[in-house]
């Protein structure tokens, strides 16, 4: 009877808005109390993360990308990608999903990625003839491309969660960069065949090609273009660790943005250094308490039960990626990306593993699902951002996602049931 009014009693702190990392937390302190384990465990189980290697990439990363945030990379990412695509059809509207893309891998939130990259893109697309509706579409839909795409912190946080876990083929951070290259260049290609196709009859004239311009762009961008090439040229060519390639990225766009380029002040740096930290401080304390409740769901055995019902109702494995998919989909409209990695994984991933799924398949899977619900109406969170950044209503954005967000399922579907996409470079 107690345990019921404490279940009911967090329920309802869930909804009135009580911080995730207390409610986790008290769901691990309740269920252990229940079984007569003492307490002390949930400190060992928090402690444990501190043994991971490759967590000290987390911060680095993050402190990276909120100096690229903080400097003019977007002006230059944007000038760079519109003087080699410009020309193209529909050049403008790709110009937008591939700096975008490039942007959010980086930064790692795709609303850091709307307020940088919105100011430029939006009016120039409306300036080239593009329409409105499709301009603002285009704009908050490519707000969450580049999750697949490395260094993606969700990436990273998906691999030290199912590392963890310990429930069965070891997932590496270095698989699963890989394994989200093609899928994620996919939907960037899907979009600008869709960008192509729905503006086919009107007239938007096209940017000329200028060497002169292209190599002057070039050059302003000079410092930050390697930076892909460095990070997975350093990972697969052995000559990095993770946590090293993070460490090296780091301090080389510190040294980028604060020396050369002379954008950021050196009297900014510790605000700067406060405001990631803050953000990989949230997703440690959620990390470290889920970890926590993993451990008494597993000696709870409830993925075990999970999978039971599960199975009971569904026997095919593609009406259960069919299901996740909708599962997924629906979670990325009502929780932020870590929330959901940290809450989902450790229950779904003992249960994909059952329907003899990937685990690093399944982690793509996961976060191109997560990519769509952040424009998934009512509540995808690029939608309100996107609302406050243009002062547009939020049901003028529903409608202009839509489309976008069609076709983005599309390729969802695609990387579902076609595993050979994610893990074709993993020679798997």
């Amino acid at each position: 009877m107690t345990t019921s009014i404490l279940t009911l009693t967090l329920i309802l702190l869930a909804l009135l808005g009580a911080p995730l990392f207390a409610i986790i937390l008290a769901v691990a302190m309740l269920g252990f109390y229940s079984q007569g384990v003492d307490l002390s465990v949930i400190a060992i189980e928090m402690y444990r993360i501190t043994d991971t290697p490759v967590l000290l990439a987390l911060p680095l990363f993050t402190f990276a990308g909120y100096l690229l945030g903080e400097s003019r990379t977007s002006e230059r990412l944007v000038r760079i990608t519109r003087a080699f695509l410009g020309w193209m059809p529909g050049g403008l509207a790709m110009v937008a999903l591939v700096a975008c893309a490039f942007f959010t891998a980086f930064t790692g939130a795709s609303g850091v990625t709307i307020v940088a990259l919105g100011a430029l893109l939006y009016p120039a697309l409306l300036q080239a003839g593009y329409p409105e509706k499709f301009s603002i579409g285009l704009v908050t839909t490519s707000g969450s491309l580049g999750l697949l795409l490395p260094p993606s912190l969700p990436l990273i946080l998906y691999g030290i969660i199912a590392q963890q876990m310990n429930t069965g083929p070891t997932v590496e951070i270095s698989d699963l960069f890989l394994a989200g290259i093609l899928p994620g260049l996919l939907m960037v290609a899907a979009l600008s065949l869709w960008s192509l196709w729905a503006n086919r009859h009107r007239p938007i004239p096209l940017l000329p090609f200028s060497a002169k311009e292209a190599a002057a762009a070039f050059r302003e961008a000079i410092w930050e273009m390697p930076l892909p090439i460095f990070i997975l040229g350093g990972i697969y060519s052995g000559f990095f660790a993770i946590s090293e390639a993070a460490a090296v990225t780091a301090l080389y766009v510190l040294v980028a943005e604060v020396f050369i380029y002379k954008e950021i002040k050196i009297s900014q740096l510790p605000g700067i250094m406060r405001d990631s930290m803050i953000m990989v401080g949230g997703i440690l304390l959620i990390l470290g308490v889920s970890l926590a409740s993993t451990n008494f769901l597993i000696d709870a055995e409830v993925p075990m039960r999970l999978f039971e019902i599960i199975q009971s109702a569904v026997t095919n494995k593609i009406v259960f990626l069919m299901l996740l998919n909708i599962l997924l989909l629906i979670l990325g409209a009502i929780l932020d990306i870590f929330s959901a990695l940290v809450i989902m994984v450790p229950l779904i991933l003992p249960v994909a593993l059952s329907y003899g799924i990937d685990p690093v398949h399944l982690g793509i899977i996961f976060l191109a699902n997560m990519q769509i619900g952040y424009v998934t109406p009512p509540v995808g969170m690029n939608l309100f951002i996107a609302s406050y950044r243009f002062d547009k209503p939020v049901t003028e954005l529903y409608q202009a996602a839509v489309p976008f967000m069609i076709v983005l399922f599309g390729t969802v579907l695609l990387i579902t049931y076609w595993p050979g996409l994610s893990l074709v470079l993993l020679q798997k």
